[in-house]
């Protein structure tokens, strides 16, 4: 059976960054739109030229794809033709073989928020779009509030997506821009419009995650006809988001009967690299990885409890819905005080420590964790601290360096300018070849700002560890997350941290105290005991 086409539109580089707190450069839209392309997506909006230097600076420098380029823009406003508008014209001097622009399709919006007659707008989006076509761009139309619009006036709603296909659009966009409508709605809705005239293979979908439920009502479209879909890398985009291609790629590909009816550009192989492509993103916003995301978060394929563990162990069908490997991703088998022992096992191989099944070794550990976890650890988020308490309890865990002391000190005083500033210092001292060593840091970094004890402590623990110094020069501490485990005057600091190398390794590590210095102390020394630790080889 021959299977459909369905083109993929990413606009993460647009209506993603009209998300809360998201900025890209130039160079990043750059290396965003490079990995898209690589990925497999059709079209690639990369922004507004006109709106913002930074999107004007993209176009000019926009980077060779496969995927076409598109331009975002507006329809052009009344009284003013389309040879004549400075905004249209902006977006026409992108240069990019496809334009999309947006145009009201909801009669409440056009006389409200424009303030013209329906007519006037109607024949705003004809020409808008005729201009586009008459210069041999590839128009693509989004019908902006089409569903609140359907729903309260078909008939205008009709005549608006009718003037744009009419005019030429190759593509005809679908948008739920409130994204409060719901899947059986869009389905509907969809059917109904290519019922009065547009073909689906002319329209588009580009749902908003309001209600949760932007990828079901992209696949209800599909499901009725639609065959562009509209999305963004992590579900980025305004308010709560947008369709999320990071999940809508995977089940197209691999869910039936998407996978048996449909085809896109993204490959195999293309698809193995999802995971990385996800995660990128994020190392550049800066952000930590949503653990609980389909498909791509690391908690995706994690299998915490005894029983479900045990299964995965003689099939991982029993807990998987797909091979993580298909998406780049990994199962991990955490550690917990709901682990069983057979859990555990795979966990210690996973860890190269080979067990025999009944080994009294197993009930200790377990035992261990379970007691530690009781007084606030959690080894469920910090693997690379139960590796090594497994190690120790096996005595397979050798002493690199000793701790002898350490003593942080915090001073707040004027600097030259008169200025109230904080000035962090920590002192270690640790033997190693039975040689002692005193380190002092301090945790002003270039801009003369206190980075806190904590770094000032990261950076005098890891200044002069003797043989074990090469090996710990790449690492760096990429987040920090404390939890108060207990209330009241008794509380109980959880300080869990992610460690990462200049190899792309990551790793968690867990400390617990009644002080968050000492709680982050035992984190970080956790951390580079197993950097060493991993780097040097296993131990027998």
């Amino acid at each position: 059976m021959t299977r459909e086409r369905l083109y993929l539109y990413d606009t993460t580089l647009r209506d993603g960054q009209q998300t809360q707190g998201v900025q890209f450069s130039t160079e990043e839209k750059r290396t965003i739109a490079c990995a898209l392309d690589a990925l497999g997506v059709d079209y690639i909006e990369g922004g507004w030229p006109g709106a913002n230097p930074t999107d004007s600076a993209f176009f000019d420098a926009a980077p060779e794809t496969r995927a076409r380029m598109t331009a975002f823009g507006m329809t052009k406003r009344t009284g003013v033709s389309a040879d004549n508008d400075d905004v249209l014209a902006a977006v026409m001097n992108a240069g990019t073989t496809a334009v999309c622009l947006v145009g009201k399709t909801h009669d409440f919006h056009v006389r409200t928020a424009l303030g013209i007659e329906l007519s006037d707008n109607t024949d705003n989006i004809s020409k808008s779009i005729a201009h586009i076509t008459s210069r041999k761009r590839e128009a693509i139309f989004d019908a902006e509030h089409f569903f609140d619009g359907w729903k309260a006036n078909p008939e205008y709603a009709h005549e608006a997506l009718r003037a744009a296909y009419d005019a030429g659009a190759r593509w005809i966009v679908l948008c739920d821009t409130n994204g409060g409508t719901l899947p059986g709605e869009v389905g509907r809705i969809t059917a109904e419009v290519i019922a009065a005239g547009i073909p689906g293979d002319r329209l588009g979908i580009h749902t908003h995650n309001d209600t949760e439920n932007a990828v079901a009502c992209t696949l209800a479209a599909v499901d009725a006809g639609a065959r562009q879909i509209q999305g963004t890398l992590n579900g980025l985009g305004e308010r709560c988001g947008n369709a999320n291609l990071t999940a809508l790629i995977p089940v197209l590909l691999l869910k039936e009967p998407y996978a048996s009816r449909f085809e896109t550009g993204v490959s195999e192989e293309a698809l193995k690299t999802l995971t990385r492509t996800s995660r990128m993103l994020d190392e550049i916003l800066n952000r930590v990885p949503r653990a609980q995301s389909a498909f791509v978060g690391a908690s995706a394929f994690a299998h915490k409890a005894g029983l479900h563990a045990s299964a995965i162990v003689k099939d991982p069908t029993t807990y998987e819905h797909i091979d993580p490997a298909e998406v780049g991703n990994a199962r991990i088998i955490p550690m917990s005080n709901q682990a069983g022992q057979s859990n555990l096992r795979r966990r210690l191989e996973a860890a190269g420590l080979k067990v025999e099944k009944g080994d009294p070794a197993l009930g200790l550990i377990l035992d261990t964790i379970k007691a530690r976890e009781a007084e606030g650890y959690s080894y469920d988020t910090a693997q690379a601290s139960f590796e090594l308490l497994a190690r120790s309890a096996l005595g397979r865990m050798p002493e690199f360096f000793e701790v002898k002391r350490y003593r942080v000190t915090v001073e707040r005083r004027k600097n030259k300018y008169d200025k109230m500033i904080s000035l962090s210092e920590a002192v270690v001292v640790v033997k190693v070849d039975g040689e002692k060593k005193l380190s002092v840091s301090e945790s002003m970094d270039e801009t003369g700002s206190d980075r806190g004890p904590v770094n000032a402590l990261a950076k005098a623990l890891a200044k002069d560890l003797g043989p074990y110094q090469s090996i710990i020069d790449d690492m760096r501490l990429v987040d920090f997350k404390v939890r108060i485990t207990q209330g009241g005057t008794e509380a109980v600091t959880r300080v869990i941290i992610d460690s990462e190398d200049g190899q792309g390794h990551r790793w968690s590590t867990v400390g617990v105290s009644a002080n968050i210095v000492d709680a982050s102390f035992e984190a970080l020394l956790d951390a580079i005991r197993w950097k060493i630790l991993r780097d040097r080889g296993p131990v027998a």
